[in-house]
């Protein structure tokens, strides 16, 4: 899509259109003085042919190069995609006991790490990637780096705890994000936060404080509520339901201008990551072309000036 940063400088359009019209009220003018000659074969003898159609090309070249600076001084951009070599993405993945639950084939947390090693695979390799376990509390296991081997061992080493502290996996994951060198650039990085749960928050912060950190610091948290509510785990000898809390998973992700996803199983886990992979780290930058409208300026000046030399030995 064509934009113009200096749309005002469209203004001088409009004595080339004036100059375009002009030309052709004169070219009508001409043909009624003309008619008013009746003696076609007078007409004839006294006026050699003319050039016909042809003093028009030059004429139509000269105001496409007027066109054309006209545009260029109203310095025209295109929009592309841009990667971000900042980019950086937080992986938050719940180990609470209750990812040991098997109504997710093998269980929760195998599943959960399979397709996070997925993740990683499909994640583009210039973007920062950091990891995050929470349970009583959060822990930054790997800090957002581009070596994907290092996130991939923190994922195979995930261990579960008792507790599920949601709001204290935001915290921990914009503290992360914080410690991206800044490599000359203004401000902090762009980032996002994906957070895999399967339960309801037991212990730390609230998830409404983390929504209010979240959307200050301008990063989205997507969210991921990953199992079903028939989940059952063995705690102490006891067996005890484990359902997904999405109402508060999807509130969070709703008020930080994140996705809300829900999965059930290995394939749909991995299809949400595949997803959410191929619309990280990505801004729109406006290109600037004026050299092609300058350059389009120039060859029609050159062709109108070369076209009149050619039939009338003078410049338009």
């Amino acid at each position: 899509m064509i934009r113009f940063l200096s749309p005002w400088w469209l203004l001088t359009l409009l004595p080339v259109a004036l100059t375009a019209a002009f030309y052709v009220f004169r070219q009508f003018r001409r043909r009624q003085y003309a008619m008013r000659f009746t003696n076609v074969d007078l007409l004839r003898t006294l006026a050699p042919r003319g050039l016909g159609w042809r003093r028009h090309v030059s004429a139509l070249a000269f105001l496409l190069s007027l066109l054309g600076l006209g545009l260029a001084m109203a310095r025209p951009s295109v929009d592309q995609k841009e990667p971000l070599e900042r980019a950086t993405v937080i992986l938050a993945i719940d180990v609470s006991l209750s990812m040991e639950a098997d109504d997710v084939a093998p269980t929760r947390i195998e599943a959960a790490q399979e397709a996070a090693r997925a993740f990683v695979k499909e994640l583009p390799p210039s973007y920062n990637l950091g990891l995050v376990s929470f349970a009583k509390s959060a822990n930054v296991l790997v800090s957002p780096t581009k070596d994907r081997n290092a996130v991939i061992a923190g994922i195979d080493g995930l261990s579960l705890a008792e507790a599920t502290a949601t709001g204290e996996a935001v915290f921990t994951s914009l503290d992360a994000i914080k410690s991206v060198p800044a490599d000359g650039a203004a401000g902090a990085p762009p980032a996002r936060i994906v957070l895999l749960s399967d339960g309801y928050r037991t212990s730390g912060r609230s998830i409404e404080d983390a929504e209010t950190a979240a959307s200050q610091a301008n990063v989205p948290v997507s969210t991921i509520a990953f199992g079903t509510d028939n989940g059952v785990v063995d705690i102490r000898g006891a067996l005890q339901k484990v359902p997904v809390d999405r109402v508060s998973l999807q509130q969070l992700a709703d008020k930080t201008k994140g996705h809300f996803y829900e999965a059930a199983s290995v394939s749909e886990l991995k299809k949400v990551y595949e997803d959410m992979g191929s619309s990280i780290g990505h801004r729109v930058e406006s290109r600037e072309v004026t050299q092609w409208y300058a350059g389009a300026a120039l060859l029609f000046g050159l062709c109108a000036a070369a076209l009149s030399l050619l039939w009338t030995s003078r410049l338009p």
